[in-house]
């Protein structure tokens, strides 16, 4: 295994931010966007009939874009991400946004012109050899054209949103780039990226260390709250109004008509997780009581939990590679080898060192036909799952290389059932191969951990961005607002069981600064969940539930979730039976820590 913790971003354009090559792949994509502009222009349906060679061509000239701009903007996104003082890195992100806005008038043309074929004509169109394979995505950019405003309508959204949603996108960055987190540590005081704080936050094994951080942390975004204010509140303006021009009035439809799932759905997910709380909130509590806490912080979480004289193991870099190879082996031979090729080829950009904006992420490089994986390692066992979670996503990408453009792109939701289910098949076996029972409790207190942010945290989000959006609809929501809207979600969500809260969350969480698309949170849930029903089926059937895993990976861009769930799972989602299964896998984990920690709690 490799002992390089930076990933290779020469490999993919040479010069770094100011290389060369990337300027001339940006050139000759404007290019290519105006010669395909041109193409889609003079393009018509009764000409182009019976067989539709034009729109075929059309397609594939759009793919060849949509590819090269994706390689690019992984490269210069990459290179921000890793160093938030390469300046230069943000003005190429900049540009890139600049070239790619070009492509939002072929892709309104695009929808507008399929919009019109007649329904008779339409099915004979997607019956043929060319586009049957791609139907289903077809349908969908038709129904999207209905929605659309007039073309040079739609060029002026566009346009502005340059300096409008996607500057206050990029002005969220910049000010994530500027917090510096004191922390005092032997006398000395350093000060911290928001990467680095973030880490010692939720994985520092001495609570004073986290509660200590929660204190600075939460000041550190409240220096700067009304920019944050600013900026969030410009982002969502931005977006509800041009779903107002577009005569959309409810703000949940976009994100769940671009997750493929009905609210239904959504409700009753939500439902079904709230209806089995308390059980997380008994798991919450145990928890407490073996951190000698009457209540857990919010820093508290997800920390790790040490009972007698285990002490929570620090996993070099080599050896979480080691370890989910190894673990990715047990369930399939091309998820291994695609996880030590990531490796063996320095796709992860993992190195603990300022400068770094916080989180973790998986970008695809369709062009090189690899991923790029970034996160900031230090040794941790949730740093171990959050590269297993990655990986993941690379996974998802690498088994649908070979399908068309519009096959591929999945939406967020399903994009986290791979990520989630690597990160089960390594938690899992961490639990299994423990060698006491003092480390089967420290790691089943991580694996749960991790259920009760999805169930508790990612609702609170949900909740706090629904209602922000309720308020910004009718006018400017201040920082003030913002943090009491915050702190009332949370405490909902986690049912009042936390002795304290995170108001400036809202201004520390990247995620609700997304300018791709607005409630980047309940796809998290949904993915964890739909991967726990997937993972709990995969135990069930064994190896030959390999092939029907990597099917449903392939279909997860070709078809509704509920019918995806219907093909591959013969389960209803609008229904709770199967997210009251999913839920009992963490039932059962919670059941047996219980067990474990209930002499241990009495001693305490």
């Amino acid at each position: 295994m490799t002992n390089n913790m930076k990933w290779d971003m020469e490999s993919v354009f040479k010069g770094g931010s100011r290389s060369e090559d990337l300027q001339e792949k940006m050139t000759l994509l404007g290019k290519a966007i105006e010669s395909t502009l041109d193409l889609i222009q003079q393009w018509s349906f009764e000409e182009d009939k019976p067989e539709y060679n034009q729109l075929h061509t059309f397609l594939n000239e759009r793919e060849r874009i949509f590819d090269g701009l994706a390689e690019a903007g992984t490269f210069a996104r990459g290179l921000a991400s890793a160093d938030s003082k390469d300046t230069h890195a943000a003005k190429v992100v900049n540009q890139l946004s600049q070239v790619g806005s070009q492509l939002s008038e072929v892709e309104t043309l695009f929808m507008k012109k399929i919009k019109d074929i007649p329904q008779s004509e339409w099915n004979d169109l997607v019956a043929l050899d060319a586009f049957k394979q791609s139907a289903f995505p077809l349908n969908e950019k038709r129904e999207q054209g209905q929605k659309l405003l007039s073309e040079k309508e739609e060029k002026v959204i566009q346009q502005l949103s340059l300096d409008g949603i996607q500057g206050f996108g990029n002005m969220y960055q910049s000010l994530v780039a500027s917090v510096k987190v004191p922390f005092e540590e032997d006398g000395k005081v350093s000060y911290l990226s928001a990467g680095q704080a973030a880490n010692k936050l939720s994985g520092s094994p001495d609570p004073k260390v986290r509660h200590q951080m929660l204190d600075v942390w939460e000041k550190a975004w409240k220096e700067k709250a009304p920019l944050f204010s600013d900026t969030l509140n410009h982002l969502a303006g931005f977006r509800l109004q041009t779903y107002k021009l577009r005569g959309e009035d409810d703000f949940m439809n976009p994100p769940l008509e671009y997750n493929r799932m009905k609210k239904e759905t959504l409700d009753t997910m939500w439902n079904t997780i709230t209806e089995n709380k308390p059980r997380v909130v008994d798991f919450l509590n145990r928890k407490a009581k073996l951190m000698n806490q009457e209540k857990l912080t919010w820093a508290d979480v997800t920390a790790p939990v040490s009972v007698g004289s285990y002490v929570p193991k620090k996993y070099s870099f080599e050896e979480a590679q080691d370890f989910i190879v190894e673990n990715f082996g047990t369930f399939s031979t091309e998820m291994k080898d695609l996880a030590q090729k990531s490796f063996d080829e320095n796709w992860v950009e993992a190195e603990d060192r300022d400068g770094k904006r916080p989180g973790a992420y998986c970008a695809n490089l369709p062009e090189s036909k690899q991923s790029r994986i970034f996160m900031t390692f230090s040794g941790t066992a949730n740093n171990v799952s959050t590269l297993a979670h990655e990986l993941g996503h690379a996974f998802h990408s690498h088994v649908m290389r070979d399908l068309p453009l519009l096959n591929r792109r999945y939406a967020m939701n399903v994009a986290e059932t791979a990520s989630t289910f690597c990160e089960l098949l390594v938690s899992d076996a961490t639990v299994e191969a423990a060698a006491s029972k003092e480390e089967k409790i420290a790691l089943l207190d991580s694996k749960i951990s991790r259920a009760a942010v999805m169930f508790m945290d990612i609702h609170s989000r949900y909740l706090f961005e629904t209602r922000f959006y309720e308020k910004r609809q009718q006018g400017l929501v201040d920082e003030e607002e913002l943090c009491q809207l915050m702190e009332e979600a949370q405490k909902e969500a986690f049912q009042n069981a936390l002795e304290n809260y995170h108001p400036m969350f809202w201004a520390s969480k990247l995620h609700f600064y997304s300018t791709g698309i607005s409630f980047y949170n309940f796809p998290y849930t949904f993915g964890f969940l739909f991967s726990l029903g997937i993972y709990s089926k995969a135990k069930q059937e064994g190896p030959s539930f390999e092939t029907n895993y990597r099917n449903l990976l392939r279909d997860t861009a070709s078809m509704t979730t509920e019918d995806l769930a219907a093909k591959h799972l013969d389960v209803n989602l609008t229904l709770p039976d199967f997210w009251q299964s999913a839920i009992d896998e963490v039932l059962k984990d919670i059941d047996d820590y219980m067990t474990l920690t209930e002499e241990l709690a009495k001693e305490k």
